[in-house]
């Protein structure tokens, strides 16, 4: 098989959850453990750091790999999903998994492999697993897929586990209430293994995440009382911060969730100092000040143009939503237009109430089978006092933004990583 051939075969074969949602949902690890003894368990070859969370894992992710790189380790990094091109989500030093390996490994083990009827995510962590044994990877940064308990990534042994936050998604799997959710993000915390939670949330929140450690002798750290002296200032270039110990540090990316993933991987690396992990200072200034550049991360707070300004970002529920809505009030701007799509598994109302009502709205779908239809969006929309127009696609959306802008407005993308994937290639 060609490597796009290969490509339709894991797609279609292989159901994608992020493109087609729940038909393609396993919960579980019979499976992930299945292909692990086919492989011979690979990830047992190297050190795995495991980063879970509603909001801000792959942003935690990229920051914690570039700072490991930069500290001379060979680094390996698995996150989901993909933007433009599905080798985003296997990386070593910053460069993507080669076609070669994509496509040799589905030619080479699909008779193996096929009896077990993996999911897309299931056989692509595997297929992560085993490209990071064969390139002499170290330590890889492994971001969880979908809750932590259940989730496929959870047959690792890691180091240390981090959980970002918690936050209204994925309801149907988690559960419905924030201690439900908490739960199985909780069922990352392994027994005698580190875990650093970012965001301590409520009492409940917080007491689900010390009954669980309490329960498997985890160290629990929880990074807003760990981080002395810790303190967030935003500028045009990004953010700085600062803690005692890393005064100064200069934060390449610019959303507005950015201090607390600084605070949360601030303290992942105190963490990593003391079980042994050689990370030295400047390695972590550059980490912080060259993110994009060393790990290719994209779709955080993106600008894609100047005139008029541009920006993209993948936030996908209300929780994420919320920020880059108060972002956009510290935006300069004449008029603001937001090219908007959603998935249709997604709590709408939550995130339709929180949206600026004073802008134009380009209501669009992105091109997978799990976006939301547009014209139902702009409905549901209208009763929020969201007004705007309907565009079957992201590249009519955007064009019609474009062309209705003036140089001094401001046109956001964003609702769903879908629509951003969809509006990068016009920018490149």
């Amino acid at each position: 098989m060609t490597y796009n051939e290969t490509l339709d075969y894991l797609y279609h074969q292989m159901p994608e959850y992020q493109r087609i949602g729940d038909k393609a949902y396993k919960p579980g690890l019979d499976n992930s453990l299945a292909l692990d003894r086919i492989f011979d368990h690979p990830h047992r070859q190297f050190k795995t750091i495991h980063v879970g969370g509603t909001n801000g894992k792959g942003s935690t992710s990229h920051l914690l790999a570039a700072i490991l790189q930069a500290s001379g380790y060979k680094v390996g990094l698995y996150t989901s999903p993909h933007l433009i091109d599905f080798r985003e989500r296997i990386r070593v030093d910053g460069e993507m998994i080669t076609r070669e390996f994509v496509t040799d490994f589905v030619t080479q083990y699909r008779e193996q492999f096929e009896p077990i009827m993996p999911s897309f995510f299931e056989l692509t962590m595997e297929m992560a697993f085993l490209y990071f044994a064969q390139q002499g990877v170290e330590v890889a940064v492994i971001e969880v897929g979908l809750g932590g308990r259940l989730d496929s990534t959870n047959i690792i042994s890691p180091d240390l586990s981090i959980i970002t936050n918690i936050g209204f998604d994925h309801m149907k799997q988690l559960g419905n209430r924030l201690p439900e959710i908490a739960a199985e993000k909780a069922g990352i915390i392994k027994t005698f293994t580190p875990v650093v939670i970012g965001e301590m949330g409520n009492t409940e929140v917080a007491q689900i995440f010390i009954d669980k450690a309490r329960s498997v002798n985890a160290p629990l750290i929880f990074a807003e009382l760990y981080m002395n002296n810790f303190k967030a200032e935003r500028s045009d270039s990004g953010w700085h911060f600062h803690a005692d110990g890393y005064p100064d540090v200069q934060g390449e990316l610019k959303g507005l969730a950015q201090d607390k993933n600084a605070r949360t991987v601030l303290t992942a690396v105190e963490i990593l100092l003391e079980t042994g992990y050689s990370i030295p200072q400047e390695a972590l200034y550059q980490g912080f000040t060259n993110v994009t550049t060393i790990t290719g991360l994209s779709g955080r707070w993106q600008q894609l143009q100047s005139s008029p300004k541009i920006i993209c970002d993948i936030a996908h529920n209300a929780h994420g939503i919320q920020y880059v809505t108060e972002q956009l009030k510290s935006e300069n701007f004449n008029r603001l237009h937001i090219v908007f799509g959603m998935a249709n598994d997604k709590d709408l109302d939550p995130v339709l109430s929180i949206l600026p009502q004073k802008a134009t709205y380009y209501f669009t779908k992105a091109s997978v089978e799990r976006a939301l239809d547009e014209k139902i969006l702009a409905q549901k929309a209208a009763a929020y006092q969201l007004k705007g127009r309907n565009f079957s696609t992201v590249i009519e959306a955007i064009e019609a933004a474009k062309e209705n802008a003036d140089k001094n407005d401001l046109i956001f993308i964003g609702g769903s990583s879908f629509i951003v994937a969809d509006a990068l290639p016009l920018f490149i």
